[in-house]
């Protein structure tokens, strides 16, 4: 698997080495957001240049920042792995904005428990009441009866999360209100949250640096920054009460039963944490690419329409490399009709 700043460097020379091969028409587009799908947008970005010229800049800067940039229309297109606000919406300068699913992915709570390798078991009230500063100890009884043979030390729990606004943020603490009342009346969920314990790490890249720096400390990442940075991270226990690890097929499980419900018409933004089903894993997400229904530009218009078909189709071959699970086909079709009520500029 590239790393991040190998998919970054990647990107870079497709656009440099490939010069010679742009076509005459091809117009650049900037987009800004969610950390979350880093690795794959990177991959797609180098592709989609060799494919056809055209260069994606984009920062990933979280999906707090991405979703200002988009209202304030200084990028061509947003990213987040949380859904948009009414309100967000309605703030929005450039009118109706489209949620277009790209992937699915899976958040993992990860640790650094010297002696502990990947696969401590972890409920969602124990997860909660961890990142509730509650559970202090690693060897705290409740945490020591979920995983009996498993010697646990006692140092202290340290809690990173992150610091900025952050769709994957979002996904954690929507899955937390989900499975703890505690949660759910204190911190709530949302891409911003009052932690109450612990210290923040910018970006996924950032959490997962500071989990791998400190002994005893806990986070939430999306699965290819815990696979890239060799952490190791919990099975959590599901709605049907099966111990699962993060994976492809976990994501896949937890959207299954979603997709096929979606009602006609449907904005697509929809929650699958803590789905039911055995293999489902319940810290799944979409995430999602942000435009507007009406285009101001026809030329970058065009492109990002033609990137965006690319990307659901052609693009899906490319993720489960990089630990994301493929869109389902029902809503591959759901958005091939969306795209196409998309307004051009003339």
């Amino acid at each position: 698997m590239k790393t991040r700043l190998g998919m970054a460097a990647l990107a870079l020379a497709a656009w440099a080495g490939g010069a010679g091969q742009v076509r005459a028409q091809a117009t650049d587009l900037t987009g800004a957001g969610a950390t979350f799908p880093y690795p794959i947008y990177q991959r797609w970005f180098y592709d989609y240049a060799q494919k056809t010229g055209v260069k994606i800049n984009y920062q990933s800067i979280g999906s707090g920042g991405g979703i200002r940039q988009f209202s304030e229309q200084t990028v061509d297109f947003g990213a987040s792995d949380g859904p948009m606000s009414d309100a967000e919406i309605a703030n929005a300068r450039g009118g109706p904005v489209l949620h277009i699913p790209t992937v699915l992915g899976a958040v993992a709570v990860t640790y650094n428990v010297p002696g502990v390798a990947s696969g401590l078991k972890l409920t969602g009230d124990v997860v909660s009441d961890i990142f509730l500063g509650k559970i202090t100890r690693w060897n705290d009884p409740r945490i020591a009866r979920l995983n009996p043979g498993v010697k646990l030390p006692s140092t202290d729990v340290l809690v990173v999360h992150r610091s900025d606004g952050s769709g994957t943020t979002y996904i954690f603490t929507d899955y937390l209100s989900a499975v703890s009342p505690a949660w759910k009346a204190g911190p709530g969920h949302g891409k911003e949250v009052q932690w109450p314990v612990g210290l923040g790490g910018k970006g996924n890249e950032g959490v997962a640096g500071q989990v791998k720096q400190t002994p005893g400390s806990v986070g939430y990442v999306e699965l290819a920054y815990a696979k890239q940075n060799h952490l190791p991270y919990a099975l959590l226990r599901n709605a049907a009460g099966k111990f699962v690890a993060p994976s492809i097929e976990g994501a896949t499980a937890a959207a299954a039963g979603v997709a096929k419900g979606l009602p006609v018409g449907t904005d697509f933004r929809i929650s699958i944490v803590n789905a039911p089903g055995a293999g489902a894993y319940p810290i799944s997400s979409f995430t999602w690419i942000l435009i507007y229904e009406h285009q101001r530009d026809p030329a970058k218009s065009a492109r990002l329409l033609d990137f965006l078909r690319w990307a659901i189709h052609d693009g899906q071959k490319e993720v489960a490399a990089l630990d994301y699970a493929p869109l389902p086909a029902n809503i591959v079709k759901m958005l091939d009709q969306r795209l196409r009520a998309v307004v051009a500029a003339r």
